[in-house]
């Protein structure tokens, strides 16, 4: 009952390792004992919505799940959200802007480059990441309707991706985008504080489930943005992740990281670029 949920305080040191240990299995992410309340409270969440007495009834179903059981996303969706919205970093998108869009429209120009783009948007979330780059393309790319542009976001939760499907943000997602952005590539929906997507955009973009921890089934990027996830990993975990990641890349592609993301001694076939 909801009565008995909210009576429920903590996970016990037992079994925060066990729920530790079957989401490492499945998902490569580490709970670690500090995160002992923040998942005390977002499973209080799932007792609610289920109906399930206790922390330990939780572990029994879901270890009994499926992984594509939609109980196992919604329990990942709370234990891994986290705050996202269009434009984060700014200075990442700056130098996608102003340098790498314009030497790839001068390689094409100069040098015979196809005019063609592909780009991942790893652990996407609810989107935004890949509608900053859809934006951006659209705003800085010169002649980018001459181009083939195809923007692939993924992420584990399903929830996540059907939300992204949608290309509808709040005003929370949207404030760091430029008002010229907003006007061109968005449409303010009537009588609600919600930003629409236009075809420009949504016409670049797709989104599927994925699990970073497997090898993605794609054609090869020319760019992969792994940014604000590695956090969740151990070094093991990031190296498989990392394993999965450069077998995506194209040769003479790039892997835009987050700065929190600790992979510097674990990219060392890669060579280093300080764009920001």
């Amino acid at each position: 009952t909801d009565k008995t949920a909210a009576s429920l305080k903590q996970v016990t040191d037992a079994e925060l390792a066990r729920y530790a240990k079957m989401v490492y299995r499945r998902t490569g992410i580490r709970i670690p004992p500090q995160k002992k309340m923040l998942l005390s409270n977002r499973l209080r969440r799932r007792l609610r919505e289920t109906g399930i007495a206790s922390f330990a009834d939780y572990y029994t179903h879901l270890s009994r799940l499926r992984p594509n059981d939609p109980e196992w996303d919604a329990f990942l969706q709370e234990i891994t959200t986290h705050e996202t919205y269009l434009f984060r970093d700014e200075g990442q998108w700056q130098w996608f802007s102003k340098t790498y869009l314009p030497q790839l429209a001068e390689a094409a120009r100069a040098k015979g480059r196809k005019r063609t783009l592909r780009i991942w948007s790893a652990a996407c979330s609810t989107g935004d990441e890949a509608y900053t780059v859809a934006s951006c393309i659209a705003g800085d790319l010169p002649n980018h309707t001459s181009w083939k542009v195809q923007i692939v976001g993924t992420d584990i939760g399903v929830g996540a991706v059907q939300q992204a499907t949608t290309a509808a943000f709040g005003e929370r997602a949207m404030k760091l985008v430029p008002d010229g952005y907003k006007r061109r590539f968005f449409t303010k929906a009537q009588n609600a504080n919600v930003w629409q997507a236009k075809p420009i955009l949504t016409g670049m973009t797709s989104f599927r489930q994925h699990n970073l921890m497997e090898p993605l089934k794609e054609q090869p990027f020319d760019l992969v943005f792994l940014k604000n996830v590695l956090i969740y990993f151990d070094r093991e975990s990031k190296q498989q992740v990392l394993k999965n990641v450069r077998a995506a890349i194209r040769p003479g592609g790039l892997l835009v990281a987050g700065p929190a993301d600790g992979i510097g001694e674990l990219v060392r076939d890669y060579v280093r670029q300080q764009a920001w």
